[in-house]
């Protein structure tokens, strides 16, 4: 009953970590292709492709720009379910044009990450790199951006696509105990089958 009571409160509060590794693709001006960890030289051109697995930044080639704010302050949206402020703050983010992880609070799972993340239980949680502003604001939220470099305007590629969001806590996996247990049982219907006596032999028929 309190677990379910926190969820509620957590849920009914909506108010009005580290960033993933990435490889830096970029061609010089001799026509040479460089794959680095660190972002290229600002003479070296405006465009390059960041990649980082599990972001928004996935396979998007970005402008220069956008692309280093990205590794440097990655941008996490902590959402809800039917959380009005929640969808603005999120409205916020696809019109500024900034690349971000969105994570959806619903189980208490969640909310221990959520709680990790630096809310006190109101959502939407927004964080710009270690920045967390807790609640939407717009003016807030919008002066972190630009404080962590990121263009005052969208300069997404046409072609850009959000990713998918997915559960603060992900689903767990069945716990050691568990697993040794289905293990065991596995086991001992194996030995069962081995051990029990072969069927009798199938009668003959003579014509």
């Amino acid at each position: 009953m309190k677990a379910a009571s926190s969820l509620a409160m957590a849920l009914l509060l909506c108010a009005g970590s580290a960033g993933a590794q990435q490889t830096y693709r970029w061609t010089d001006a001799k026509g040479i292709v460089h794959f680095s960890d660190q972002p290229p030289p600002a003479s070296e051109g405006r465009k390059v492709e960041a990649k980082a697995a599990g972001s928004a930044t996935a396979d998007a080639s970005l402008p220069y720009a956008l692309a280093a704010a990205v590794r440097n302050a990655p941008v996490t949206l902590y959402t809800g379910r039917a959380c009005a402020v929640c969808d603005q703050g999120r409205a916020l983010l696809l019109a500024r044009g900034i690349p971000f992880t969105e994570k959806t609070v619903s189980s208490n799972d969640d909310i221990a990450k959520l709680a990790q993340a630096g809310s006190d239980g109101q959502l939407p949680l927004l964080l710009v790199g270690r920045t967390p502003l807790i609640g939407f604001d717009s003016a807030a939220w919008q002066g972190a951006l630009s404080d962590a470099a990121y263009p005052s305007e969208n300069i997404l590629p046409a072609n850009y696509q959000q990713v998918a969001a997915t559960p603060a806590a992900p689903p767990r996996g069945p716990s050691p105990e568990a697993a040794a247990r289905a293990a065991a049982r596995a086991d001992a219907a194996d030995a069962a089958r081995r051990q029990a006596p072969p069927p009798p032999p199938a009668p003959a028929f003579r014509f």
